[in-house]
């Protein structure tokens, strides 16, 4: 194994730094100097290569890209190795990564156009102690996706954090056997989102004054359904930032004060959470259909819109569902709850594939929690709770392993009864 020290990046580092401390609101001056080793380090990587960057502000006006199989980018710490993207004028991501057997740890990764961290079509993707973040706040204008593999099997992200993406804080979209646990993430739009992925487990994170906290989602015209996702011993808290997702985005239907939303999957169990002070609904399960995209004639034949076994029990919730988000919601809320009354914990849109066997199976066996069926097929004119009624149970889903993470996940997964 070869490791690369970038041992030039120290004395760049401190210069960099010093001046950012003495021009605050500028940004950071790209050095040339460094851009041109590290980008060399990376075109010049091979199989089993371990390339160090030392702590310190390092500054980028273009993207980087590894395109070699087995390599790991190591930095001191997620707030000691910064690279900084303020001043980029070429490419979108912070850095794109096409390559498997690939690990990038402790480090941080700031104000990238476009994307922090893409890495498409990858196997054994190990994420660690990273942090990808847009040190302005929440803006339309941030990037996308802090966090974001894409079709790629064996993914662990662990121990990291996300912050002020435009659509998702940590994403994992058409891939498979995942794993994202320890993780914080807030003032995204998308706290976490697993889309279109079979096998994930979500679990031991923290998703926060995002827009909404943890997603599974389905969308239509992608290589491959999703199913199968575990989200579980979670903390998800007063997810209430205003949406500001870019226009024509999937998350832009999100409502703030969104805590664990379902869109379209199957076989989703969410348990042993703790999920509190959201504001539209503490867990929401909707089909396609309700983000407007699509309507019951246009759906296609390939895609399943609805929602199906889905279990939610053993979950810890707290206040939300008082100041739900748009006018439709506020309506609902006072016409059934009155002006004090806050919606349910669990908020669903009642939209059901009549000609399937068995019907949605939607079981909410969690305590006193209700249920309210929005009935959103009849354009939501009739309304009701429902608790007694979807109070079943499905057998539990199965635990996730991967290569990377040495069996971990299946000694630690959390009870499922």
């Amino acid at each position: 194994m070869k490791r690369i020290t970038l041992g030039i990046a120290i004395a760049v580092g401190v210069a960099s730094l010093a001046g950012c401390q003495k021009q605050e609101a500028a940004a950071p001056v790209a050095d040339a100097n460094y851009q041109k080793v590290l980008i060399g380090r990376l075109l010049d990587a091979k199989a089993g290569d371990v390339i160090e960057i030392p702590a310190g502000r390092f500054s980028f006006d273009r993207s980087l890209s590894l395109r070699v199989d087995g390599v790991t980018i190591r930095g001191a710490g997620m707030d000691k190795t910064i690279l900084s993207f303020k001043g980029q004028k070429a490419g979108a991501e912070g850095l794109l990564v096409n390559a498997g057997n690939f690990t990038l740890e402790n480090l941080a990764i700031e104000d990238s156009k476009g994307d922090g961290l893409k890495i498409n079509e990858g196997e054994n993707i190990t994420i660690r102690g990273v942090r990808v973040e847009w040190t302005g706040g929440p803006k339309t204008s941030n990037g996308a996706y802090g966090i974001y593999p894409v079709q790629t099997t064996n993914v662990l992200i662990e121990d990291s954090v996300a912050i002020g993406a435009s659509d998702a804080g940590i994403y994992v979209g058409q891939s498979k056997n995942v794993v994202v646990r320890r993780n914080r993430a807030e003032r995204n739009v998308a706290g976490i989102e697993i889309e279109n992925t079979i096998g994930a487990d979500v679990y031991e994170n923290t998703a926060t004054d995002n827009t909404g906290g943890i997603l599974v989602f389905n969308m239509p015209n992608l290589p491959q359904p999703g199913h199968t996702t575990r989200v579980y011993r979670n903390k998800v808290i007063a997810n209430n930032t205003g949406n500001f997702a870019a226009k024509g985005a999937a998350v832009a239907s999100v409502p703030a004060g969104s805590g664990v939303v379902i869109n379209s999957n199957d076989k989703v169990e969410i348990f042993d959470n703790d999920i509190a002070d959201n504001q539209t609904a503490n867990v929401i399960i909707s089909s396609y259909f309700s983000t407007g995209y699509m309507t019951e004639k246009g759906v296609a034949k390939a895609f399943d819109p609805y929602p199906e076994e889905i279990a939610i029990h053993g979950n810890r919730f707290k206040g939300g569902g008082d100041k739900p988000d748009g006018l439709d919601l506020k309506a609902l809320r006072v016409a059934m709850f009155g002006l004090s009354g806050r919606l349910p914990d669990v908020l669903w849109d009642g939209y059901v594939n009549t000609a399937r066997p068995g019907g949605a199976q939607v079981c909410i066996d969690n305590g006193a929690a209700e249920t309210l069926n929005a009935d959103g097929p009849n354009k939501y004119k009739n309304p009701s709770l429902v608790t007694a009624a979807v109070r079943c149970k499905l057998p539990p889903l199965p635990v996730v392993t991967i290569p990377a993470d040495g069996g971990a996940a299946a000694t630690k997964a959390a009870p499922t009864a």
